[in-house]
């Protein structure tokens, strides 16, 4: 990652988790490649409602539940990728059903509305991350302020005494000195005000992807391992994520009492970076099945080996009817 221009990463995290825990949080470049073996990091964060539980029958598996899809939509990116552009709802949906079937989530026969217990909306795409941001223009300026700022000079010793030209320089001398601090003073604010922008970009993005509670947590603690922890968590923030999350509402409440009951959430990401969305999405998916419906008690990240998405003939997938 790039420097910036104006010191080291730690204040940044301590005032995004400060952010976090005065509520803003309440409720998504420039890095080295990891080499291939080490595959992805996949982060996944996965909260239930109190009211919410998945009933076991006897021999242990869940209890079948019903569900329809329903399309969220797709946040995209701040450049073009193919990977994720050109793979549309029913692409995402398709690979997302199957590993929702294995935790005996299946989709509603004959769209009908009766029996449906569950709208799962679907919502996917790439964050932007702030990881660039010393490049900004307001980071160029005050270095260059900061660069080409001279030390301070003492006037010739013909002129130490006063006098009109003793006057006349100190004069010129104050006049300069004012205008380099004005350009360095505004360079600051532009800097502090694109802190500001991104602080609050970094507060979305980690909502979004599950990390606002992990960030929040470890402002809390003082340790040294809880700082590194909050430096790593910063970093993966500040990337541009790939990221898929389902939000799991009851479909009867939404269908006959017009009521958004929401009663589980799963967000599940991975670096984009020389990524491939379209083929990590099985593995990202198939990782994050496991937290379908289920508390994961916190972000959780664990390496995510590459694999590949096969998408067939389409099938009917159970999205929301029309009444």
């Amino acid at each position: 990652m790039k420097s910036r221009a104006t010191g080291p990463r730690a204040p940044r995290a301590a005032r995004l988790s400060a952010l976090l825990l005065m509520g803003a949080g309440a409720m998504q470049f420039a890095r080295p490649a990891r080499a291939q073996s080490d595959g992805e990091i996949a982060a996944v964060s996965s909260t239930v409602s109190p009211g919410y539980a998945r009933l076991r029958l006897p021999d242990g598996t869940f209890k079948p539940e019903t569900y329809t899809f329903g399309e969220g939509g797709r946040l995209a990116g701040s450049s073009r990728d193919d990977t994720v552009d050109k793979l549309n709802f029913t692409d995402v949906a398709s690979v997302i059903a199957d590993p929702l079937k294995k935790r005996n989530y299946v989709p509603v026969e004959d769209r009908n509305p009766e029996k449906t217990k569950l709208l799962i909306m679907v919502y996917w795409g790439t964050t932007q991350g702030t990881a660039d941001s010393s490049d900004s223009l307001g980071y160029q300026n005050l270095q260059r302020s900061q660069v080409s700022k001279p030390p301070p000079t003492q006037p010739p010793a013909s002129l130490a005494q006063s006098g009109p030209a003793a006057n006349e320089l100190a004069r010129q001398a104050a006049a300069t000195a004012n205008m380099r601090q004005a350009a360095e003073d505004g360079a600051l604010a532009q800097v502090l005000a694109e802190n500001w922008q991104r602080d609050q970009a970094d507060m979305r993005n980690a909502m979004l992807l599950g990390y606002d509670t992990a960030l929040a947590e470890t402002s809390a603690v003082g340790s040294t391992p809880a700082t590194l922890r909050r430096d790593d968590l910063i970093a993966e923030v500040e990337e541009s994520r790939y990221f898929v999350v389902l939000m799991a509402y009851d479909y009867q409440a939404l269908w006959t009492q017009k009521k958004h009951s929401l009663l589980w959430v799963t967000r599940l990401s991975v670096r984009e970076r020389g990524a491939d969305f379209g083929k990590l999405l099985p593995s990202m998916v198939g990782y994050a099945s496991q937290y379908f419906g289920q508390d994961s008690h916190g972000l959780l990240r664990r390496p995510l080996p590459e694999g590949h998405v096969e998408i067939g003939v389409p099938k009917s997938l159970g999205t929301v009817p029309e009444k």
